[in-house]
Parts: structure tokens; sequence; C-alpha cells
């Protein structure tokens, strides 16, 4: 369902891009919109050495004579030892400076990565930051003269059939502008925990991984980041990181070089409608604890399985999944007020954000 390759292009002449590229709402106008935005958007190319691996085909029996057959073949990619791989995605400009926005499965494993703009002037670049969870990542290439850069929009204002533009490198074909609308809001693709994409009909394919998804104020509302096709090309169904999760995650990878969240240490599972009624809740909404990190924080706070949680720091929790992404988002150190139903009250707690790291995640499997 993700693209492995993917490509783009973008740039224009220095100086005139020293601010942000403002596109004007040109009504429907796409062709003015996609002259004004086409620079900032890039290419990006990336080269890895891939070491050969012993393969076994299963479901093959042992008697078989292809056996024999596959055993030839992996025996000679062993004997060719490492080959090096290249492969193409799709980048935008943020900043003047050089700063890149793209996914994380684009640039994974990379050796090396350059950019190329739309005026073929190629860059190479170094990864600041990845952020797998969110497939995303940051880079940055060097250059004397300012570069053409655009803007994050406020994805959260987006509605359900609102225009959008996608602008990318499909099947490494140059760069290529598709539009359609906003299919859905906050899909949950099965990707992780942080699972809020943007759905739209705009054709998105191989290629496009990375790069942006516009409104008709030029603003990026999401990073496309995937699709769902029996084939590998668009059938309408394509997904985008919206800007509300891109541009935290961006600002922490440029600050700290890593994504740093929080975490109060609880298991979770949806409220059902069952289980709604058999503890008195009334309309179905929260997040059901269903058990505890020893000695974390909301273990310390006196929560309990069994408790729902409504509210997380004065935001109401809709369904199990907007905990994680709301807690993960929530200041490390800060304390902040949880609100709770048990045994048919609501009740406040307080309780202080820790930093989730990989340790905690994998000794205690939980999200937020």
């Amino acid at each position: 369902m993700r693209w492995r390759s993917l490509v783009f292009s973008a740039s224009l002449s220095a100086l005139l891009f020293a601010f942000p590229i403002e596109a004007s709402r040109a009504s429907g106008n796409f062709a003015e919109l996609a002259e004004q935005l086409s620079p900032a958007v890039v290419n990006i190319s990336i080269s890895q050495v891939i070491a050969p691996q012993s393969l076994e085909i299963p479901g093959i029996p042992e008697d078989s004579p292809l056996n024999n057959f596959f055993d030839e073949f992996f025996e000679q990619q062993m004997k060719a030892g490492p080959q090096r791989v290249q492969s193409l995605g799709s980048g935008f400009l943020i900043d003047p400076s050089g700063v890149v926005i793209t996914n994380n499965h684009v640039i994974e494993g990379a050796d090396s990565i350059e950019i190329t703009f739309t005026d073929g002037k190629t860059l190479p670049a170094t990864l600041v930051g990845s952020d797998p969870k969110t497939d995303l990542a940051v880079l940055r290439v060097e250059s004397d003269e300012a570069l053409p850069y655009v803007g994050f929009g406020d994805s959260d204002k987006l509605r359900v059939g609102d225009w959008v533009m996608a602008i990318g490198n499909p099947f490494g074909l140059g760069g290529s502008v598709t539009a359609g609308i906003v299919s859905a809001l906050n899909r949950d693709i099965h990707a992780g925990n942080y699972d809020e994409f943007i759905q739209t009909d705009a054709a998105i394919n191989r290629g496009n991984s990375g790069g942006p998804l516009f409104n008709l104020d030029g603003e990026v509302v999401g990073v496309n980041s995937a699709i769902i096709s029996p084939s590998g090309a668009s059938v309408g169904i394509g997904f985008a990181v919206p800007a509300s999760t891109a541009k935290p995650v961006v600002e922490q990878l440029l600050k700290y070089g890593e994504t740093r969240r929080g975490w109060i240490g609880v298991r979770i599972q949806t409220v059902t409608p069952d289980i709604a009624e058999s503890v008195g809740l009334g309309p179905v909404r929260g997040a059901l604890i269903a058990g505890l990190t020893e000695g974390g924080p909301a273990a310390a706070a006196g929560l309990q399985p069994g408790d729902v949680v409504l509210a997380f720091d004065r935001h109401p929790i809709a369904t199990m999944r907007d905990l994680p992404r709301i807690v993960a988002a929530a200041e490390i150190g800060s304390t902040v007020e949880l609100q709770i139903f048990r045994d048919g009250e609501t009740l406040t707690r307080r309780i202080e954000i820790a930093q989730l790291t990989d340790d905690v995640e994998a000794r205690s499997k939980v999200s937020p």
C-alpha cells in the first residue's frame, strides 16, 4: 500500500523567492496555481547498497524441481555481492535556506540523497531527522541562493468536498499536477497509532510520495503518503498526512533531530455500545483504560482499569484513536487535567506527561 518509488521536481530562480510563494486563489484555475507552486516541489533521488540475503520461497514442496531453480538463482545473487540500487521520490521546501519535507519511506536506508529542481539544478541533501510513526522526514540542502518554498496551511479547516491539488512525479514521468477533492478526513488506514489521513481522489501514484497536497490558497495541507490499489496505480483513493500532524513533527525534527512524544502509560481499547451501556456512560465516546503501566504517570495519578477517558487537557476524546494523538502532542513534563468516567461519575485527575521512548514502548506495549 505504501509507495517505495517516488519523485518530483521544482525550482525557479533564487532571489525571486526570498519570501514564501503566495499563490493567488484562482477559483479552480489550477494552471495558475501549478505555475506558482511547482518551483518549490522537488525530485528526491536516493542511492543505497543492498546486501544479498539467503532467501526461501514458502509453499514449495521439498521434492519440487522448482527448488533447484530457486537455489541456483539465489546462489548467483549471493555471489554477485552487495548491489547499489536507486529510487525516486518527491518532496517540497518550506524554508528558503533549504529545508525539505518528504516521507520517511522515500529516504529510508539511503546512503546518499539528492534533490533536483524544475530547472534541472541538483543539490546533495543531508538527513536532519525522520519519524517512521508518521512517515515523515526532514532534509536539508545548502545553496548560495535563496530557494523557492511554500508554507503549511491549516488542515483542520478542510472540509469533505474541498478542492485540492497534488504535485509530484508519478512513475518517474516528470513533474505532474493532479487535482481532485477531499474525499474523507481522519482516515485510519492502520498504518500506526497516529493515523488521521486526508483521503483524496486527486490522482496519486507511485512517485508522488512525499509531495505536497495543496489547497486553493496555495498552502500545503497534506504530505502525500499512501494509496490503496490492487494494481499500484491510482484508483481514486489516496492518503496524505495532514499538515496538523506534519507541522509539530517537522518542528521537533528540526529542533532535536528526533520526535519527542508524550506518554502517560495506559493500554486502551474502544468503547463499544455494549460497554457504554454496561457502565452507564450514555452516548458512546471516550477511550476505555484496559490496563496501566506499573509506575507510569497514569498509575501515579490514580487512574484505574475500567475508567473511560472523556477529555485530555480540555480536548474531548470522541474515539479511542483520539487519545494517542493528543497525548503524543502534549508537552513533556507538563501537568494536565484528565476527565474520566468511573462508577457513574465524571471525575477530574491531574497527570504529569512523561516522554515516550522506544524502550518504554517496547516494554509496556502501550500507545499513549
